[in-house]
């Protein structure tokens, strides 16, 4: 297992690095630099102070060379400053790391709370009624666009109805030393973009565990354990249930890997405070710091989830090892 461990962390640092030089290399081919953005700024700048900024910024440097200086300040442990926001990239990516994760987070868990049991009821009943129903509300799930719900939500709960906020974080101007009011006031803007996030969640979960039990349930092992005589609830948790973990776990990595990469549409369309929608602002803004550092959050995430996927494999079915 250690081996196995090693060996997949080593191929990780290698994609990171590969992908992160591509992502950085693309960004230098976008017009607008920041000493254009100096020369729109200020007409009367002479071609001696454009020549001398670039060099200041590295910008008569090949990509590659670029890229070198990049990583090195990277790992010294300085990520770089922020044009757009004029702050440290870390004090920029904390509070918006922190966001994405509550509204990912919640909302992740409140799909699974939902899919898990309307998957496994459906599984088991394939046909009836309610798997009927299931199926019909899953699929509209899944093919709804999240920008079109989330437009709808606002129209119907916030524009309609007045009941919640239209978009926005929390309310301006809130003492966050009343812990009570400050999270009762972030609750209320969560609830919309959590609802948009949750519907396509709850989608896809449902039909991936209801196709993954029902193929379960047809194995010979669980004939066996009811011709044995086992209750049902034996049946379905303890020898049905764990082994239809496998494509789920599957899943829910990708999915948690998400946390922390953020919901770009959501957070743009109800101007929530998030990665997603700094990641969009600073790729318009060429703001390269912030896009470089939240693209590797992302990629890292994505990787490590996987690994994590793979290692939980084990432990949901003993047969599979890493030797």
């Amino acid at each position: 297992m250690s081996t196995y461990i090693l060996r997949r962390m080593i191929q990780t640092v290698l994609v990171i690095v590969i992908l992160s030089y591509v992502c950085f290399y693309l960004m230098t081919l976008m017009p607008g630099d920041p000493v254009e953005l100096m020369i729109q700024s200020n007409p009367k700048i002479t071609s001696e102070d454009v020549a001398r900024l670039r060099e200041l910024y590295g910008l008569d440097q090949p990509a590659y060379k670029r890229y070198g200086t990049w990583v090195g300040t990277i790992l010294s442990g300085d990520l770089g400053y922020s044009r757009t926001y004029r702050v440290p990239v870390e004090e920029l990516m904390g509070p918006r790391l922190k966001n994405t994760f509550i509204l990912s987070l919640l909302s992740l868990l409140l799909s699974l709370a939902i899919a898990l049991p309307l998957g496994i009821y459906s599984a088991l009943n394939p046909g009836g009624k309610l798997d009927s129903v299931v199926n019909f509300f899953a699929f509209s799930g899944i093919s709804i666009p999240s920008f079109w719900l989330a437009l709808m939500l606002i129209i119907v709960f916030s524009v309609q109805l007045g009941v919640l906020p239209a978009g926005g974080t929390e309310t301006v101007g809130i003492d966050p030393g009343n812990f009570f009011n400050f999270i009762k006031d972030r609750g209320i803007y969560l609830i919309l973009p959590i609802l948009s996030l949750s519907v396509q969640q709850i989608g896809s979960f449902v039909r991936y565990a209801r196709s993954s039990m029902m193929e379960t349930l047809r194995n010979d092992y669980i004939r066996t354990a009811r011709a044995k005589g086992l209750d049902s609830h034996t049946v379905i948790w303890r020898h049905a249930f764990r082994n239809a973990l496998i494509p789920l776990i599957t899943i829910l990595a990708l999915s948690f890997s998400g946390l922390f990469s953020g919901a770009l549409l959501t957070e743009t369309v109800f101007a929530y405070q998030g990665v997603g929608k700094l990641v969009y602002d600073s790729i318009i803004a060429n703001d390269y710091n912030v896009a470089m550092i939240s693209f590797i959050i992302s990629v890292s995430m994505v990787l490590l989830m996987n690994l994590l996927a793979d290692i939980l494999y084990g432990f949901a079915d003993p047969r599979i090892t890493y030797s």
